[in-house]
């Protein structure tokens, strides 16, 4: 557990003050930054776009990790990796041909993630296991900060464990959505490698210390 990395979600922080806060993961003991970029069509919600994802990455010191909630991802593959995203995460219902995209991403340089909405089974993940980086699910519906967490994502990540493992792959395992202390620990013992934080961390009274407590949590 105490191998568990905590990645704040950008999409939670404050806007005005967004130098401020990236600031602040940097000096967190926080180990990503994750950022979310939704195109209001895969999702309902829009969020920011290749500019302000410029300006962000301009002043991260830790692992960028970006969340594709767009249609037609591989479009845009390049275009991340020129952005400076460490990983780029695609959702599995966006596309057609996952194989050729996750290759697509690793030929630009970056790891290979797949994002899975809460009523998509891992089971379809099996063929292409050993070519993803990083698996994210979705433990709320995608495209809003500050849902509540969905309960059935334990057993998910017990069972896409035990795949990772008879496979022997080495892909991790991130939680999206709805993370706070009530559930990071219990999440880590399932098999969670990675745990973004959102709405948790930066709508409290300190962040960082916000941060740290998780991070205390899964030692």
């Amino acid at each position: 557990m105490s191998n568990t990395l905590i990645a704040p979600s950008i999409l939670a922080a404050d806007f005005a003050n967004l130098q401020r806060d990236i600031e602040m993961v940097n000096n967190s003991e926080a180990d990503w930054f994750h950022i979310d970029i939704m195109d209001g069509v895969f999702v309902p919600n829009i969020s920011f776009g290749m500019p302000v994802l410029q300006a962000i990455t301009k002043h991260t010191k830790k692992t960028v990790d970006v969340h594709l909630m767009i249609v037609n991802p591989d479009r845009y593959i390049q275009t991340f990796a020129d952005l400076g995203a460490n990983i780029l995460t695609v959702h599995y219902e966006a596309c057609t041909h996952l194989h050729r995209t996750l290759q697509a991403i690793k030929a630009a340089g970056m790891q290979a993630g797949v994002a899975l909405n809460p009523h998509t089974n891992i089971a379809l993940l099996e063929d292409v296991i050993n070519d993803i980086d990083l698996v994210c699910l979705m433990s709320v519906n995608p495209g809003f900060g500050g849902q509540s967490f969905i309960e059935n994502t334990y057993k998910k990540v017990e069972a896409l464990k035990e795949m990772i493992e008879d496979n022997g792959a080495s892909t991790k395992i991130e939680i999206d959505g709805g993370v706070t202390d009530k559930n990071a620990k219990q999440l880590a013992k399932a098999g969670a490698d990675v745990l973004v934080a959102g709405s948790y961390v930066f709508k409290s009274d300190n962040p960082t210390s916000t941060i740290a407590g998780l991070k205390d949590l899964l030692k």
